[in-house]
């Protein structure tokens, strides 16, 4: 058996780990990082302490793996941005996605909000890497877009910061939300339509504004 062979993980071992993380998610999205521990994430994940020790050395290692899966997935929607679609309708498909994202997985949206606003201790290399450079890439196809006179001009920066902050607004702080709404609606429903006249109006190139 080659040396690759052995270093890759066996489908239990693949399992076991995402059942930590999984476990690890639910019990940092509830009680922080710093109220978490290796026991409750063991307990959450029906596995033991020392089992789960085997696989990740520390909570802070089982932390960064959790967070830096997260903000891959996040990452996908803006990846999926065609430079060589329709530009409004590119807005549009992204922010539903963002949306659908917030409804589906709201604790991974809560958990990532949480260490943002803990100052991102163990995100701050990703955030000024990775991520800047994701969103500066993104932002100039918005750019060429407004170029073109295909999109109206807005600072295409904080075009995604507003689809984010819109977006997960819904995830966040949905219990607010659904107090202030009451029974019978369906928020993210409601605001799928909101957010669609929202960028329509904000983004469409008028005949005043062409030239």
């Amino acid at each position: 058996m080659s040396d690759e062979s052995q270093a890759r993980p066996t489908r239990i071992q693949q399992k076991n780990r995402a059942t930590i993380l999984e476990g690890a998610l639910t019990v940092f999205s509830a009680q922080g990082f710093r109220g978490a521990t290796i026991d409750q994430i063991a307990e959450e994940a029906g596995l033991s302490k020392p089992n789960v020790l085997y696989y990740f050395a520390s909570k802070e290692e089982i932390y960064r793996n959790l967070l830096t899966g997260l903000l891959d997935m996040w990452l996908d929607p803006l990846r999926s941005i065609n430079p060589e679609g329709e530009p409004l309708d590119e807005v549009h498909r992204y922010v539903a996605t963002k949306l659908q994202m917030s409804r589906d997985y709201p604790r991974e949206s809560r958990l990532f909000a949480n260490e943002v606003l803990q100052g991102a201790p163990l995100l701050t290399e990703i955030l000024g890497g990775l991520l800047r450079e994701m969103v500066d890439e993104q932002a100039a196809v918005f750019q060429g877009w407004m170029d073109q006179g295909r999109l109206a001009r807005v600072d295409p920066h904080h075009l995604i910061f507003s689809i984010w902050a819109l977006t997960q607004h819904y995830a966040d702080f949905e219990a607010q939300v659904r107090a202030v709404l009451g029974p019978g609606h369906d928020p993210y429903a409601e605001a799928g339509v909101f957010l669609d006249r929202l960028y329509s109006n904000l983004l469409t190139v008028h005949p005043d504004e062409q030239g």
